[in-house]
């Protein structure tokens, strides 16, 4: 028998400018311990956090900020599984199951990825069709999904 995969609980943002609904750019930033791995802020649910609360707090340790507003959320979590090459250092955990936000910038919100334990060392705002230019690793197909679940309803 094999053993069960063990997923870590974990919440996404999808972040639009403070420009949105006028102008549709999404926040996403490189990485500073991966080479040319651009993501969207995420991180894991501490033990009895709600997914919104979580959300917030991750938001202010990656990009500096909490100054959102909640404009959508998926309906429901995705998962998926580490790469060989990153699972031993996420052990004992062998992939993430996910909660994807859609939240705006609020008016006057200021980003700043120089944070006491710095995630990325670059950002910016971009369009749809440039995420998926700059996005070419396992999480792409995840990426895909929340994005086209979000044009459908109209958000984005």
């Amino acid at each position: 028998m094999e053993n069960e995969k063990k997923y870590r609980p974990n919440v996404a943002a999808i972040v639009l400018s403070s420009a949105y609904p006028f102008e549709c750019k999404i926040f996403i930033a490189r990485r500073s311990d991966m080479e040319h791995i651009w993501q969207f802020p995420q991180g894991g649910i501490d033990e009895g956090e709600s997914t919104k609360s979580a959300l917030l707090r991750e938001l202010k340790e990656e990009i500096g900020t909490d100054e959102v507003e909640l404009i959508a959320e998926y309906p429901s979590w995705l998962s998926y599984d580490f790469p060989s090459k990153i699972v031993k250092k996420m052990y004992p955990y062998d992939g993430q199951i996910q909660k994807y936000f859609l939240v705006r910038l609020k008016q006057g919100a200021t980003i700043n990825i120089h944070t006491k334990n710095p995630e990325f060392d670059d950002y910016r705002f971009v369009s749809v069709r440039e995420i998926f230019e700059m996005v070419n690793h396992f999480k792409k197909n995840i990426y895909i999904k929340v994005i086209k679940y979000f044009e459908e309803k109209g958000y984005i």
